[in-house]
């Protein structure tokens, strides 16, 4: 998964990233009986032991988001919904996207017994915006109480896109936060309004307790523990020694956890677009084969997605569409005007040689096209130790040179991939495009077709490390941020606009939407995400999802 970092020419938020290869140490932990006081034991993927911090604003917190401190609203990444009520209870703008108020719910009280008030969520703003090392919204405007339960956010131009940042920021008590520094200090003792207390810290663990006083009823799972352990296999081993209750990873055999542990069930949600990004633009600076749009089509097609799914991951991942709107949640806002609604699962060989022949490419005596004396040879770039990708450029690198492609990888540490990106210094990249803070596509494409986040080559660029510029799609960017998110007639020609050229430019070539698996304890806790109600993104390191999930549970008696 892509880290989202960078420049953006408007104030669009960058929502931060995650989780990637786990490399852990630690102990195993127990669970006790089922029951009304049964412990949920989690397994996040800590690195090694527990540092004590719950500072929600600080990057190496180890807990507390959602959990202890909560937001004014949750966006459920997982399918498009309205945003459920939290510290807050309602929101709206003015017409001219300036003004966002929000009604504050009354009687709420922090776990240390003082009452929240608006006075607390503008304090927590303006803790945010003169600090700008915790603003990874980017929150550039004005928080006002207007009285105990009532707020407003007030920016200079129109900011509906920044909504769902705003709602999302996790909100501390001024009374313990005033004589605190948000970007240093770590919090040992964290005061907040959630549904959990920290009852216990250790090293290997530590352990919320449920909030007796919560505004929202004390929750049915009364304790949950947070373990260390020593990796995925280490992971996969507590599913089947039955010690460890939620698991977001990769166990063994996947399609099968209900027949091999009974008390088990996997679940699978689609949220990382994964791509061959490429160095798309010669005028940037680019170099190689792969500036040719042409190139970029012929790979696309050249791609057979179901043996890929089946050999790099497990059959876990699902369709991709080429305008990089999450299929099936986000399908409505796919332009009409497209005839491929999704990539195609299966390679379409003739259509790759059509594509190169029509633009001037000729297959070699090798088998390989090649024009002007160049041969279609070309570097993905990936992190040594990511298997499941290793694995699928194998795969891709096998079926694009069926068709007259040459793909090969180049392994190379974390930090030198992340320089090659960021530098324009690679041909081929494979990694993902992350979501936003809401379902919405808008925040996709200001992260990742924004020119004003690349750079040229020898630059460093933000999230466009494709180096992709087109003033049709910047402009149609800055429309939408002056829009409604609710309005979808106005917002439909100009996300029309950005997904035409999308699809013809293809600077990111789709590859398929990786599936993120969580294996849970069904046998112990009921009430977990389904199709049938997905009303969070099941991955217990996303930390506002798992708080609202840990608030549904119930445990089974």
């Amino acid at each position: 998964m892509s880290l989202l970092t960078g420049r953006p020419r408007r104030a669009a938020a960058l929502a931060g990233a995650a989780a990637l290869g786990l490399v852990l140490t630690g102990c195993s932990g127990g669970t006790s009986s089922a029951g009304s006081e049964a412990t949920l034991v989690a397994y996040s993927g800590q690195a090694g032991d527990y540092q004590i911090n719950f500072n929600p604003f600080s990057p190496s917190r180890i807990g507390g988001f959602g959990t202890i401190y909560e937001s004014l609203f949750f966006f459920n990444k997982a399918r498009v919904s309205d945003p459920v009520p939290l510290l807050g209870t309602q929101q709206s703008w003015n017409k001219d996207g300036t003004i966002l108020s929000v009604t504050l719910r009354d009687g709420v009280t922090w776990s240390d017994g003082q009452r929240f008030t608006a006075k607390d969520v503008a304090f927590t703003f303006d803790l945010v915006k003169n600090n700008p090392a915790i603003n990874n919204t980017g929150f550039d405007g004005t928080a006002a109480a207007v009285d105990d339960t009532h707020v407003t956010f007030t920016f200079k131009a129109p900011a509906f896109v920044k909504g769902p940042d705003v709602l999302g920021v996790p909100i501390v008590p001024e009374h313990l936060w005033k004589t605190t520094n948000p970007t240093e200090d770590v919090v040992e003792k964290p005061i907040g309004t959630g549904a959990y207390l920290l009852n216990e810290f250790k090293p290997q663990a530590f352990t919320y307790g449920a909030n007796p006083k919560y505004w929202g009823g004390e929750p049915k799972v009364k304790k949950i523990r947070f373990v260390s352990l020593s990796g995925n296999q280490a992971g996969a081993d507590s599913i089947a020694a039955g010690t460890t209750d939620w698991f977001t990873g990769p166990i063994p055999d996947i399609k099968n956890t209900r027949k091999n542990f009974p008390k088990y069930d996997a679940y699978t949600q689609w949220q990382n677009q994964m791509v061959l990004a490429t160095c798309s633009s010669a005028e940037m600076g680019c170099k190689g084969p792969q500036t040719d749009p042409a190139v970029r089509h012929a790979l696309y097609s050249a791609i057979n997605r179901t043996q890929l799914n089946k050999l790099a991951f497990q059959e876990t991942a699902s369709e991709i569409s080429p305008t990089f709107t999450l299929t099936p949640s986000q399908d409505r806002f796919v332009s009409a005007s497209l005839a491929e609604k999704v990539a195609p699962m299966a390679a379409e060989p003739e259509k790759t040689a059509q594509t190169l022949e029509k633009a001037g490419w000729a297959k070699g005596a090798d088998g390989i096209y090649a024009k002007g004396g160049q041969r279609l040879s070309l570097t993905v770039e990936v992190v040594t130790g990511w298997t499941d990708y290793i694995t699928a450029i194998d795969t891709m690198a096998s079926q694009a040179k069926a068709a007259g492609i040459e793909l090969q990888a180049a392994q190379s540490s974390w930090n030198e991939w992340t320089e090659k990106k960021g530098s324009g210094n690679f041909q081929l990249v494979i990694d993902s495009l992350g979501q936003g803070p809401a379902p919405d596509p808008y925040y996709l494409y200001t992260y990742f077709f924004d020119s004003g986040t690349g750079a040229k080559v020898g630059k460093s660029a933000g999230n466009n490390y494709s180096r992709y510029a087109n003033p049709d799609v910047d402009a149609a960017l800055d429309s939408l941020a002056a829009l409604p998110l609710d309005d979808q007639a106005a917002r439909q020609p100009y996300f029309d606009t950005i997904q035409r050229a999308v699809v013809r430019d293809m600077p990111y070539v789709p590859v398929l939407t990786g599936g993120t698996t969580s294996v849970w304890n069904t046998a112990k806790f009921s009430g977990w995400p389904s199709d049938q109600d997905l009303y969070a993104f099941p991955a217990v390191w996303s930390a506002l999802d798992a708080a609202e999930i840990f608030k549904r549970l119930k445990p089974q008696s």
